[in-house]
């Protein structure tokens, strides 16, 4: 395993934990999430019980072992799945979905979140777009650490 693919696996530790999360839509209870790791500790899953109306999905996250790059893989319980590239660098986390895959690509997608200095909270956006340039905010989604 490269220097890079090392080190992008441990930037990931910041996310693994039990975490709480709230999204902007209006009356919805708060949803849940976990991160851990997997198959000795190469891949990160996300297992998310989501806020309605969002579906309840599941992630896992694989770096490119001469790169470092992430991509994340996403499969929810509308039966949807879908690929995204990821980025996680100085707290910022970015996944973004601008080509097909398993899915037809009706609109581009992308999440944009930042972790607070204590890496206890994670405030992000997602976002669509028609053409790939202009960004429509989605919804809002918090992330807050419940346990390590």
């Amino acid at each position: 395993m490269s220097k890079a693919s090392q080190a992008a696996l441990k930037r990931l530790d910041a996310f693994i934990g039990k975490w709480v999360i709230e999204a902007s839509f209006p009356g919805s209870a708060p949803g849940h999430a976990s991160f851990e790791r997997v198959l000795d500790g190469q891949y990160l899953i996300q297992r998310t019980e989501a806020p309605d109306p969002a579906p309840d999905s599941i992630a896992i996250v694989s770096v490119d072992p001469r790169s470092g790059k992430y991509t994340q893989h996403y499969f929810d319980s509308r039966g949807v799945v879908r690929v995204y590239a990821m980025q996680f660098m100085a707290g910022e986390w970015t996944l973004m979905r601008k080509s097909p895959d398993f899915s037809p690509l009706d609109f581009s997608q992308r999440f944009k979140g930042r972790f607070s200095r204590d890496k206890r909270v994670i405030r992000g956006t997602w976002e669509t777009s028609a053409d790939g340039k202009r960004w429509k905010r989605d919804f809002d989604l918090t992330y807050r650490k419940v346990k390590h």
